[in-house]
């Protein structure tokens, strides 16, 4: 952005900081050329960044030769950036952006639960005049969970024989971390440490873009009648219905 450009702030006291932190980066330039100019580390012009709904995650920003100068955090909106941080202060009204500075030069954004809607470009910018920009593009990927039957169709109800072995597939997929938060509920009891019926177990296995889970229950009664749901974390979650007869 240039000095004054109004778009960059929302208050005339950004305007203000703003247009003097760039005034002032203007007369160095001419008093003090022998300092070295702050670059990049990374030369690529954006960076891309994959992050799952409901995950933290860190756009990084590395900068060598600071000296003086003051990095920011921007978030583009079209035409519109909405300040993040200044220095290693914050000033975005959303607490989940913080500036998590990382020694010696990563000037880092943190963004916690990640949620749709802060898919988009962010960027990291150093007050020279004009300003040195380095952009970065969050992508949000949302995870598939689906409860399914041994061709790997959704289920919606299964029916099982007392005494059988009640056995449920939960397939999690399009998760670009590990998927280790996968839990198994009947109604609103936790089965993956459940030790009170006995004979219920919880395998997980990871898989190439997810997980593959499985619940097993052993010498099933009709009390083992009802809603099972497979979750991961409080993002993603799929329900069947059970029936012992």
């Amino acid at each position: 952005f240039k000095t004054g450009d109004k778009k960059v702030i929302t208050g005339p006291f950004w305007h203000e900081v703003f247009t003097e932190v760039y005034d002032e980066a203007e007369d160095d330039v001419s008093t003090t050329t022998s300092e070295p100019l702050p670059f990049f580390e990374d030369d690529a012009s954006t960076n891309n960044v994959t992050a799952q709904l409901g995950s933290r995650v860190h756009l990084h920003c590395r900068v060598h030769d600071l000296g003086e100068k003051t990095i920011s955090w921007v978030r583009r909106r079209g035409e519109e950036l909405h300040l993040l941080s200044f220095g290693r202060h914050t000033y975005s009204a959303d607490s989940r952006y913080s500036l998590a500075f990382e020694h010696p030069n990563d000037w880092r954004l943190l963004i916690q639960y990640v949620s749709e809607r802060d898919e988009g470009y962010y960027e990291c910018q150093i007050s020279t005049h004009p300003p040195l920009v380095r952009r970065v593009h969050l992508t949000v990927v949302v995870p598939k969970v689906e409860i399914v039957d041994e061709r790997g169709r959704p289920l919606q109800d299964k029916f099982y024989k007392e005494g059988s072995i009640i056995e449920l597939r939960c397939v999690v997929s399009e998760v670009p971390q590990p998927a280790n938060q996968v839990n198994w509920k009947h109604g609103t009891r936790m089965l993956n440490y459940d030790t009170k019926r006995g004979g219920v177990s919880v395998k997980t296995e990871a898989t190439t873009n997810g997980a593959l889970s499985r619940l097993y229950i052993a010498n099933a009664n009709r009390n083992d009648s009802g809603n099972y749901t497979c979750s991961l974390a409080d993002v993603a979650a799929s329900a069947v219905s059970v029936h012992v007869l």
